[in-house]
């Protein structure tokens, strides 16, 4: 296994999965910034080859490694993309939490998944291979509950894909008070332990709009069948409405190590760390339909899917600036989709072909330049 951001949130949960799983091999480590992290995992799982602030160049070298069978995605950004796209095209199984993979390229990786599920499916038609699900593995736990409800069934017979979402810690916060928000306040997620960028996105629930355009690559369906449900307990991870009107959804505890040993096990189940859910001592579960008024990062999304990759790529370049200026303090909360709907309006029409890898990349690097900067306003979106 080849681990792309080792160090962070789903870097170190996917080693804490494998740690001591004698059919695992951690062949190479690669991490953004921290070093001494990276230096005790290096010590623990003794790799071939580790990587500390790496080029998407050297991503792709270790991804395309002779001795890698499976590269696990765990970092953020554009500089991902190529190290999946390279794997992919290596024969390499690719299980990825990377948003900008499928969100700004879905059009370039899924048919690559589709072609390698082709040629298996030929040699092993019930193969775990012969679907492209087998090839681009997700991680994220609303997607790994859609695939595992998915699991024996045919996708023409999908009536609805039904995301949930846990509405994160301003779901019944007055909407007046928004404008006030402190990351301090908004990095308090009430179910999930996540990184920093995940935590916010599910506090502006911008999240969930990035998962409904992924839902539309990994399962090929469109999205006008894709739903989004708020349940605030988060142990019903996502579901799936079939067209007899059977609903099968797919349980746990908030618990990312399930997913994530979901994707590297696949078909197999292994005995987890995780705990099992109680359904006893959970005593009620309760869902509503999210309102996108208040949380409008949502609707922008939605309305980006159907214009294109150009306006998604858009979108997601111009969240992760968002909430890093949120972060630092030189953009307000609601400021966040304020900066999306600029993004998505000014760069997502489009009238040429559908971007390659060098036009979201140099797409991601305007939308930078555009928003990035201050004005000196926290709650302005910048220019």
């Amino acid at each position: 296994m080849a681990l792309l951001g080792s160090t962070g949130s789903i870097g170190r949960q996917a080693l804490d999965v494998l740690d001591g799983d004698p059919a695992f091999r951690v062949v190479a480590l690669a991490a953004g910034r921290n070093g001494t992290r990276l230096e005790e995992q290096a010590a623990r799982h003794r790799p071939a080859v580790t990587v500390l602030g790496g080029s998407a160049d050297a991503l792709v070298e270790l991804a395309t490694r002779d001795d890698v069978d499976i590269v696990v995605v765990g970092t953020g950004g554009m500089v991902s993309l190529r190290p999946v796209l390279a794997a992919l095209r290596a024969g390499k199984i690719v299980a990825t939490a990377n948003k900008e993979t499928l969100v700004a390229g879905g059009h370039l990786v899924m048919p690559v998944a589709r072609a390698l599920a082709g040629v298996n499916a030929a040699a092993d038609p019930a193969g775990p291979l012969a679907s492209p699900l087998g090839w681009l593995r997700p991680i994220d736990s609303e997607h790994s509950a859609l695939w595992q409800c998915l699991a024996g069934e045919r996708v023409d017979r999908v009536a609805r894909l039904i995301l949930t979402a846990s509405g994160g810690p301003f779901l019944d916060l007055p909407t007046e008070s928004f404008a006030a928000i402190t990351p301090e306040r908004a990095l308090r997620h009430p179910t999930w332990s996540m990184g920093a960028k995940i935590t916010i996105d599910s506090a502006t629930l911008a999240n969930k709009g990035l998962e409904v355009i992924e839902a539309r690559w990994l399962y090929d369906v469109g999205y006008e069948q894709i739903d989004v449900v708020i349940h605030p307990q988060s142990v019903v991870h996502s579901a799936v409405l079939f067209v007899d009107g059977s609903l099968k959804a797919q349980l746990g505890t908030p618990d990312m190590r399930l997913p994530i040993q979901y994707a590297l096990t696949y078909p197999d189940r292994r005995p987890s760390r995780a705990a099992a859910p109680d359904l006893v001592a959970a005593a009620h579960l309760d869902f509503r339909a999210p309102d996108e008024t208040r949380f409008p990062a949502l609707r922008i999304a939605r309305e980006a899917g159907p214009m294109g990759p150009w306006a998604t790529a858009a979108l997601i370049a111009a969240d992760d600036v968002a909430v890093a200026r949120f972060l630092d303090g030189s953009l307000d909360f609601t400021g966040i989709p304020r900066l999306l709907e600029a993004a998505v309006t000014r760069f997502g029409s489009h009238g040429g072909p559908d971007p390659d890898v060098d036009d979201l990349v140099a797409l991601e690097a305007e939308i930078r330049g555009a928003f990035a900067g201050t004005t000196g306003s926290a709650g302005s979106v910048g220019a």
